[in-house]
């Protein structure tokens, strides 16, 4: 008997391997990057959610070696990484609270691609990812630049309505985003905030 296939190896994965990226993530990317060319050479990005690594791989290759990528997240990040690129691994609330100078301040660009752990509640799941949502709100609202730009993965549920509009106060243009590469079954979605108001 053959064995069965990893229901997870879908064309982008089989994609990201031969890529050598880090994860099929990076596609949604891709695509955010594609349809409004948030990432230039030369900017300052902040990646929250950053494990395993593929955003901060695509990052850094638009931001070139003159830029700098700084990704945040709870889970180590082990591939190799360009010089430009630094890792903090902690609680985000918690290095923005202590003021983590690895953190700073006047990004271009924040990306958030964080995720609560699921419960297979979608309601419980929902409300947590709004929270997720709006903690990386906060931090873009402290450390983006003016005319910077924003992109969070949110879980659509009855939050979902209140963050686009948190977001719409802060930027002179949004944009709701559903990428090709998200698998079928997902409630992700991305909010885009171009252009921050001073």
């Amino acid at each position: 008997m053959k064995p069965s296939k990893n229901k997870w190896q879908d064309h982008y994965a089989r994609r990201a391997q031969k890529e050598n990226y880090a994860a099929r993530s990076v596609y949604k990317l891709e695509e955010i990057q594609k349809k409004h060319r948030l990432i230039k050479s030369g900017d300052r990005v902040l990646d929250l959610g950053c494990a395993p690594g593929s955003w901060l791989q695509f990052a850094a290759a638009r931001t070139g070696d003159r830029g700098r990528v700084v990704g945040v997240d709870l889970k180590p990040v082990t591939i190799q990484l360009p010089g430009h690129v630094q890792v903090v691994t902690g609680d985000i609330d918690a290095l923005f609270a202590a003021q983590d100078p690895a953190l700073g301040s006047g990004f271009s660009v924040v990306i958030s691609d964080m995720a609560p752990s699921t419960t297979g509640n979608k309601h419980a799941d929902a409300v947590r990812s709004f929270v997720l949502c709006e903690t990386a709100l906060a931090v873009a609202d402290k450390v983006l630049g003016p005319g910077g730009h924003f992109v969070c993965k949110i879980f659509q549920g009855e939050d979902f309505k209140t963050f686009c509009d948190n977001v719409k106060k802060r930027f002179n243009r949004t944009h709701i985003f559903k990428p090709q590469s998200s698998r079928k079954g997902s409630k992700e979605i991305f909010v885009i905030g171009l252009q921050k108001k001073p």
